[in-house]
C-alpha cells in the first residue's frame, strides 16, 4: 500500500475467469478479514450503486467479483483462495460460497504471480477454497514459465477460443454441509405458507443447491433470465429458497431481508431437443437469475444428475454417460463425471469438472481515496 496525493494504491489483477471477471489481491496486501477488508473491498468495486461507477465492478453480479490469493496453509494444497462476493446495488459482501468460474482463474494466477513452480506443458494447481475448506485442482497449461492463452477451447457466454483450464471438483463433496445429500433424501418436500407441497432435492458439490422443477414455481425453464427475474413467481421462488436455507441449518428466519446467498436455487426442466443438451437449467444466486449458470451450479448439477431418484436425475432427457451437458441461457455447459469403482448407494467421484478458460485483463493499482479524518 502507499499513498498518492489524497489517495492510496492497492496492487491488483484483474482477471476473467470462464463467464465472470474479479479483482485478485495478494492476501499479503489487505488488512486481515473482517469488517475493515470488506469496507474497502466494497469501496473498490463501487457497492452501493447500480452502474458501480466509482469503482471497478462492472454492474452485474458476475463481474463484481472479488479473489484473496496466499500460499497456502495446508500440506495439500499449494495455494489459498478465499471468494468475496460484492453487492452490486447494496453495500454489502457475501463469503458463504465459492465461484466456479473465479476458481478457473486461480491457477493461472497462481502461475504467472510464481505462486507454484511452473511446469511445462501443464502444471496441477491445487486450490484449497477458504470459504467452504474444498480442495480443486486445476489443469494450467504453461509455456515459457507462463500460463497459456491461445487455445482452441469455447465456452458458452464468453467470446473467440483459449487455452483449455481443466477443473476437477471431486474434492469439493458437501462443500457446505460435509454431505452430498445434505437431508439424506434424494427428494424432499417443502410445505409453503399456502400448504402447497413442492418437492425439492437438496445437493452439496461445489457449492450447495436446491433443485426444483420449474413446472412447480409456475414457468417453463427456458424462460430469458430478465424474465425470470421480472415474473411474479419472485416471491414463491424467495419462499422455497428461504425455508430450504432453514432446513439446511443455514438461517432461522426464512422472511429475513438480508438472507446469505447460499444454497443457490435451480430450476430444471426438460431440454426442448434432447440433441442440444441433458437437461435444461436457470439458476438463482442471491435470487437474482444467473445470465448463463454459475461454475459451482454446473458441477452440482451434474452431481444431482448422477443421484437415481433427485429432481435433476428425473429431468434428464438421458442417462449419464460420463458427459452431463447442461443447457442454460447462453448455451451449454458440459460437465465430465467419472464415478468411483467404489461407488455404492450414493456415487463417489473420480472425476467431476469442465474445461473453463481464462486469461489476465490487467495488472496495476487500484486507487482509493484517504478517509478525510486520517488526512485532518
Amino acid at each position: 500500500m502507499s499513498s498518492f496525493g489524497e489517495q492510496f494504491t492497492l496492487p491488483c489483477v484483474l482477471m476473467r475467469g470462464g463467464t465472470s471477471k474479479a479483482v485478485f489481491f495478494h492476501e499479503s496486501a489487505l488488512p486481515p478479514s473482517g469488517a475493515a477488508r470488506d469496507e474497502l473491498l466494497m469501496r473498490v468495486m463501487g457497492a452501493g450503486d447500480p452502474l458501480q461507477i466509482d469503482g471497478l465492478g462492472g454492474s452485474r453480479l458476475s463481474t463484481s467479483k472479488v479473489a484473496i490469493i496466499a500460499p497456502s496453509r495446508r500440506d495439500d494444497a499449494d495455494v489459498d483462495y478465499t471468494f468475496v462476493q460484492v453487492d452490486v446495488e447494496q453495500r454489502q459482501v457475501f463469503h458463504d460460497g465459492n465461484c466456479g468460474n473465479i476458481s478457473a482463474a486461480v491457477g493461472p494466477y497462481a502461475v504467472d504471480e510464481g505462486l507454484v513452480h511452473a511446469k511445462e506443458p501443464f502444471t496441477a494447481v491445487r486450490i484449497h477454497n477458504v470459504n467452504t475448506g474444498a480442495l480443486m485442482v486445476a489443469r494450467v497449461p504453461v509455456s515459457r514459465g507462463r500460463a497459456r492463452v491461445l487455445g482452441d477451447c469455447a465456452i458458452a457466454g464468453v467470446p473467440g477460443t483459449a487455452a483449455e483450464i481443466l477443473m476437477n471438483y471431486a474434492g469439493a463433496i458437501g462443500s457446505r454441509t460435509g454431505h452430498l445429500l445434505p437431508t439424506g433424501n434424494a427428494r424432499d418436500l417443502v410445505v409453503l405458507e399456502d400448504g402447497r407441497r413442492i418437492e425439492v432435492s437438496f445437493c452439496d458439490a461445489g457449492n450447495p443447491c436446491v433443485f426444483v422443477r420449474a413446472t412447480d414455481v409456475g414457468l417453463t425453464g427456458h424462460e430469458a433470465p430478465l424474465a425470470i427475474n421480472a415474473a411474479p413467481q419472485q416471491d414463491l421462488m424467495r419462499e422455497i429458497r428461504g425455508k430450504c436455507g432453514v432446513r439446511l441449518g443455514f438461517w432461522s428466519d426464512w422472511r429475513a431481508a438480508d438472507l446469505p446467498a447460499m444454497p443457490m436455487l435451480v430450476l430444471v426442466s426438460a431440454p426442448a431437443n434432447a440433441q442440444d443438451c441433458d437437461v435444461m437449467t436457470r439458476l438463482l444466486y442471491a435470487n437474482v437469475c444467473h445470465p448463463s449458470i454459475a461454475a459451482t451450479g454446473a458441477i452440482c448439477v451434474a452431481a444431482a444428475a448422477s443421484i437415481p431418484g433427485s429432481v435433476v436425475h428425473a429431468a434428464c432427457s438421458q442417462a449419464s454417460r460420463g458427459v452431463v451437458r447442461i443447457g442454460h441461457s447462453t448455451g451449454v455447459t458440459s460437465v465430465r463425471v467419472q464415478l468411483s469403482a467404489a461407488s455404492q448407494v450414493l456415487p463417489q467421484f473420480e472425476v467431476l469438472g469442465f474445461a473453463r478458460t481464462a486469461r489476465r485483463l490487467m495488472a496495476g493499482a487500484v486507487f482509493l481515496p484517504i478517509d478525510k479524518e486520517a488526512l485532518s
